[in-house]
């Protein structure tokens, strides 16, 4: 059997040209090649052009950018290569910034901010900012420091790393937010060898298991265990990837935030990210039209949302334990599914291939979903997109640690109410049987004495001193493909124990209602594990070892 050869490159370029464009590509003649020693302003304009020009993406990128004055690439380029000449790189981009300002906007369309990117590093951010970055779901990709696998106790100049905001330190009470920051940390540290030491006993390795994965297995736990004293003040490290149009949008909605930190991260954001895509985010400056109409649009919602609001007495009790209630769900999803696994191969309307698959009995129904089920064979082999047709609604209550590990699913709509201790906290089983339960119980009472004072005069910024085991509620809206996902991956048994209940809890709700569909998530784990990451250690020490 002969290969068949690519087919030739749409344009054909010289020898000489070939040379020049060798240092920004992957290749000069094929069909398929990537962009390489760009800097992203160049790379999303170059795309943006590209959609509305007969060149191929190389020859355009030699007559209308190396090969253009206006453009500035040279120096652009060259600035961007020496990594030493930072205040050349930035002379470079506002030289170059109005020639590319002039290809976006001739276009007019939003998707071209998408065709670049930034990596962006935010460092010292409070555990409850990064939830306000990380709503920001579509275009970017946030990865944060681990509560699970690393140690929060660390200090610098002295103090424990948390975030201190201005107004607060600077009222009467300042004092008490110190103290109630110091103690939460204090208490961390000093309770980490005691849970060691107690999943030690209680969990002691055994025959075939190394010293070295069994002890970090008992240090996860602890971490699992103990990362419920951490205030959302404790101040963490975070990376974001994302596109001109995902931090466009983020900028602003930082800058209509009434928190210090956030407007302040804004700020600081922008300032850096202007240094590499700033054709892509002008239009969230604080003094540009375009922001400054959303700003008043946002300002009239929550002015109308204040008001419907106002005066109301919600008669439902505080919720003071963990719960999964589906408030929502389709009686019609079996044939939804069905009609949309089916449509792709006809040629009928969608309500004809839906008649057909209502009228279809139970017993074949189901028998398909078992078939369908049958051919998985693990967990990323994902079903087909005929599943995100269906979709549940959840209201959930559970601890904020378990909130943030669950917060990171994209694929689905979620919204929190405000983080405050008046809906209880967890209490890990483990700490209690160390002995330790009565101190973390009055480190939880000081926290919740200190959210009661400072909330009276600064309601936003009270949340800081929450700690992580305070339960938060937040409603999740999910397609059934999203929600296998989530739930056979959350329930792995490396996964923390808060946030593999709540996963199985989901598990259990849909099989109540749809457990043919309940059934196609054959991957759910529902088992208990002691050490449930001494599996993934073990495979990661043999992976070393080979």
């Amino acid at each position: 059997m002969h290969s068949q050869k690519p087919p030739p490159a749409q344009n054909a370029l010289t020898a000489a040209e070939r040379a020049l464009l060798r240092r920004y590509v992957t290749n000069t003649e094929g069909p398929v090649f990537a962009l390489t020693n760009l800097p992203e302003v160049i790379k999303g304009a170059l795309f943006s052009r590209y959609s509305r020009s007969t060149l191929g993406l190389r020859e355009l990128l030699l007559r209308e950018f190396m090969q253009d004055p206006e453009a500035e690439f040279a120096a652009l380029d060259s600035a961007a290569a020496d990594t030493g000449q930072a205040a050349d790189a930035h002379l470079a981009v506002q030289r170059a910034q109005l020639f590319y300002d002039r290809i976006l906007d001739g276009y007019g369309d939003d998707s071209i901010a998408e065709l670049g990117g930034a990596h962006l590093a935010l460092e010292q951010v409070s555990m409850l900012a990064t939830k306000v970055l990380e709503d920001a779901r579509i275009g970017g990709s946030p990865l944060e420091k681990s509560t699970r696998y690393v140690s929060f106790a660390d200090k610098h100049d002295g103090e424990y790393r948390f975030y201190q905001d201005p107004a607060v330190m600077a009222s009467r009470h300042g004092a008490r937010y110190l103290a109630t920051m110091r103690a939460l940390f204090d208490g961390y540290v000093a309770l980490m060898p005691v849970l060691r030491e107690h999943i030690a006993q209680v969990a002691p390795r055994e025959p075939g298991n190394s010293e070295s994965t069994w002890r970090r297995a008992v240090n996860a736990r602890a971490y699992d265990a103990l990362r419920g004293l951490l205030p959302a003040a404790a101040q963490t490290n975070m990376g974001i990837y994302g596109n001109g149009r995902f931090f466009e949008t983020l900028l602003g909605r930082l800058q209509l935030e009434d928190m210090p930190e956030l407007t302040t991260l804004a700020a600081t954001m922008r300032e850096e990210l202007t240094k590499v895509i700033p054709s892509f985010i002008r239009r969230s400056a604080p003094e540009h039209p375009h922001f400054q109409a959303l700003r008043d649009y946002q300002t009239r919602v929550d002015h109308t949302v204040r008001e419907l609001v106002q005066g109301q007495a919600w008669s439902a009790p505080l919720s003071q334990a963990p719960s999964v209630s589906l408030v929502e769900h389709d009686p019609d999803a079996e044939a939804r599914i069905l009609a949309a696994l089916l449509y792709p191969e006809t040629q009928a309307p969608l309500a004809q291939v839906r008649e057909w698959a209502a009228s279809l009995p139970a017993a074949e129904r189901a028998a398909v979903f078992s078939r369908l089920t049958g051919l998985r064979e693990n967990r990323r082999h994902k079903l087909p997109r005929a599943l995100e047709t269906v979709f549940y609604t959840f209201d959930l209550v559970g601890d904020f640690g378990m909130y943030r590990d669950l917060h990171r699913h994209r694929t689905l709509t979620q919204q929190r109410q405000p983080l405050s201790p008046r809906h209880g906290y967890t209490m890990p089983p483990e700490v209690a049987d160390a002995g330790a339960g009565e101190r973390f119980a009055a480190l939880m009472a000081q926290a919740g004495e200190a959210y009661a004072a400072i909330h009276a005069d600064f309601p936003r910024q009270a949340q800081y001193v929450v700690p992580m085991a305070c339960h938060i509620r937040w409603m999740v809206h999910i397609n059934l493909r999203a929600l296998m996902w989530l739930v056979e991956l959350r329930s792995a048994p490396q996964g923390h124990p808060a946030y593999r209940w709540m996963a199985q809890q989901m598990f259990r709700r849909v099989d109540e209602v749809h457990p043919h569909l309940a059934g196609l998530m054959r991957f759910v784990d529902l088992e208990d594990h002691a050490l449930g990451r001494l599996g993934a250690e073990q495979r990661q020490e043999e992976k070393a070892r080979r």
